[in-house]
């Protein structure tokens, strides 16, 4: 390594040594080393200091200029090294500026404010003195720097206006801003709400010229506007301002109000609905209406306090809390025919905000069912029973019936032969005796010559065959003795 010797700090003998200019490259790691020299004698180096400039270094004081004008003091703070050509810390816009600002008396009570490059700081008392001192911190890498000298300054008074707005406020609920003011001015005043993004503060020294005004907010005579139109991030600062205007056109402008969204505003009361089933109390809870931007909870991480009693004559009832997260809770180890009420506080842990508790919802619990099980039991017992006595019973009268209906009423008709004994015989159901005659058929015997031939035989057998089955032969008997005398024909023939 080529050691080299650091310009001023050459045969030097005082305990301390700027070599500043030496140093160009502020991230890099450096290394230095010293010696002692008397006459002609030398010490031996020392140990190696090893440094990274960045590291060390320590953030200087920054510059501070005070006006004292109209009962406030106008402030305007540089960066440190603002007047050194090679810088440190060249990301100055980083830089936040702590202000420490006391009465110059002997009981001196310190306020510490957070403010910009170029601030007022009102609030005040006329006619005194006050002392302040300002530190520029860099909070990417948690440094704090040193303090500016000490500066005082003695406040004036503020001029009397009548037509000024006075007493701005800011309401905000629900992520719904509302500006209001006081009207002192008896005469015809007109206002024009105007307001600036916090960040214009920050990064310009002339940020009076950035004010707008808020659209719907312009030459109203109304005492409040609703600005919620301008706030497009929770995440930003804003400023608001009233600027009024006489009828002859003179104009006045308010004390600024600084708006942080999530800070100012304030968490409504939820909304609730409580149902109940057999051993539980169900709760159901909506989270409070935000603005168009959407519900509340798309802003805070909410959780909820529950608060039930038991509503009853009975004033000693102890109310019991139970914390959720969700917006659906349930509430066991209930009393049976109990009216039990119940209310819901939503809040925030992160920035310490709490609701007003939503209307009382009340519901009852359903009676106590052990009798009706008892009452369900013994109908189901008797029922049992009367099924066990009556089956028996029912079985020995349907035996009963078959029989007398098997003796009186028999399904089955008896034999012709035996259906007319003893009286006058039926009626045959499918042939009447005048419908169907009975054909008397007799056998005339002729002297067959032995002259007849085979064909006429043949022919002749042939017709009483058709004759035979033509169908005109009704019983068993003619049919029988139509053959014998067809067998007797036979013999005769041969």
């Amino acid at each position: 390594t080529e050691w080299k010797e650091l310009p001023g700090c050459q045969k030097i003998t005082h305990m301390e040594c700027d070599f500043s200019s030496a140093i160009t490259e502020y991230y890099d790691k450096h290394h230095v080393r010293l010696r002692a020299e008397r006459r002609e004698e030398v010490s031996p180096w020392s140990s190696i200091f090893e440094m990274i400039p960045f590291d060390i270094a320590q953030i200087g004081a920054p510059g501070v200029e005070l006006q004292s004008i109209n009962g406030v003091i106008k402030i305007k703070v540089s960066p440190p090294e603002a007047n050194q050509v090679q810088k440190m810390w060249i990301d100055y816009l980083s830089f936040n500026y702590n202000l420490v600002i006391w009465e110059n008396s002997s009981n001196a009570e310190f306020r510490n404010l957070s403010i910009f490059p170029a601030d007022i700081i009102d609030g005040l008392a006329p006619d005194t003195t006050y002392c302040l001192k300002v530190q520029a911190i860099y909070p990417l890498e948690a440094k704090e720097g040193l303090f500016s000298p000490i500066r005082c300054v003695k406040t004036t008074h503020k001029a009397n206006v009548l037509f000024c707005a006075t007493n701005v406020s800011v309401i905000a609920l629900n992520m719904k801003f509302h500006l209001h003011w006081n009207n002192r001015y008896k005469k015809h005043v007109s206002y024009n709400v105007q307001y600036l993004t916090g960040y214009l503060k920050k990064y310009h020294d002339d940020y009076l010229i950035k004010w707008r005004n808020v659209l719907g907010c312009e030459n109203i005579t109304d005492t409040q506007c609703n600005f919620s139109s301008i706030i497009t991030t929770t995440t930003g600062i804003y400023y608001l301002r009233v600027q009024a205007m006489d009828e002859y056109n003179k104009t006045c402008l308010s004390n600024e109000v600084k708006v942080d969204p999530l800070v100012t505003n304030e968490i409504g009361p939820p909304g609730v609905k409580v149902d109940i089933s057999d051993v539980l109390l169900h709760i159901q809870i909506c989270p409070p209406e935000g603005s168009e931007s959407g519900v509340i909870s798309n802003h805070y991480d909410l959780s909820y306090r529950v608060l039930y009693w038991k509503n009853s004559s009975n004033n000693e009832q102890e109310i019991q809390v139970k914390e959720i997260k969700q917006t659906i809770g349930t509430i066991s180890d209930l009393t049976p025919s109990t009216l039990y009420c119940v209310k819901v506080q939503a809040f925030s842990k992160a920035y310490n905000k709490s609701s007003p508790f939503s209307k009382e919802e009340c519901i009852k619990t359903p009676g106590d069912k052990i009798l009706p099980l008892i009452i369900l039991a013994t109908f189901v017992t008797a029922l049992i029973a009367v099924l066990l006595v009556a089956a028996p019973l029912v079985f020995a009268l349907y035996q009963a019936y078959n029989k007398i209906k098997y003796v009186f009423f028999p399904s089955c008709q008896p034999p012709l032969n035996i259906e007319g004994f003893g009286e006058q015989l039926f009626d045959n159901p499918y042939l009447s005796t005048t419908e169907e005659p009975i054909e008397n058929c007799s056998i005339i015997e002729t002297i067959i010559t032995e002259e007849l031939n085979q064909i006429d035989f043949k022919d002749y057998k042939h017709s009483k065959q058709s004759s035979r089955d033509s169908g005109n032969f009704s019983n068993d008997d003619d049919t029988s003795g139509s053959k014998v005398s067809e067998e007797t024909l036979e013999k005769e023939i041969v």
